[in-house]
């Protein structure tokens, strides 16, 4: 952690290409890894990726430490960059109100269980880009970066009882499509 504070106020101080070099080479399998299970295709996987750090490049000036970690941060935007992806092909949403929250069983490990199954997985991913921005970022986060609730409601600046809420009635609509209830 104090390694990777180092290097973005070596970046933004003097932008410092080490640094840059540095960072990138500490994330960048970890960024890859988390954008290639969510697009499935190794070319949109390298784009992404590279799109996330050339968009963390441009914004690391605003980067607080105190809001997530530079792992953390960087999710965050590889997140928004396959968000981004979905929305180019596909921009209805779902509504996500009135819905009830369903039993405490964890969505995440039902997934990760049944990633081997690619057509759930792809049929899953379908129903989860149709919904909001913020909700497929809560579901990318939590299934696809295995973050902890408390985590990604400090990330997103919400309650965290929001969070899971949002994450259960998604859960649960996925769920109900995809005749696993």
């Amino acid at each position: 952690m104090e390694q990777e504070q180092k290097w973005v106020r070596e970046i933004v101080r003097h932008g410092s290409k080490k640094a840059a070099n540095a960072l990138v080479h500490a994330y960048y399998d970890d960024i890859y890894a988390f954008v290639y299970r969510q697009v499935g295709n190794r070319e949109d996987a390298l784009d992404l990726t590279q799109e996330c750090f050339f968009a963390a490049f441009r914004s690391i000036a605003s980067y607080d430490a105190k809001k997530a970690g530079v792992r953390t941060w960087l999710y965050h935007i590889a997140s928004h960059k396959v968000i981004d992806l979905r929305r180019r092909s596909k921009v209805q949403y779902l509504p996500m109100e009135g819905e009830e929250l369903p039993d405490e069983r964890d969505f995440a490990e039902e997934v990760v269980k049944h990633m081997r199954n690619q057509q759930m997985l792809r049929q899953a991913e379908e129903l989860v880009c149709a919904m909001e921005p913020q909700v497929q970022e809560v579901f990318r986060l939590r299934v696809y970066g295995e973050y902890p609730f408390p985590e990604i409601a400090a990330l997103l600046g919400q309650p965290e009882s929001k969070i899971k809420a949002q994450y259960y009635r998604m859960a649960a609509k996925i769920r109900k499509e995809l005749g696993n209830d």
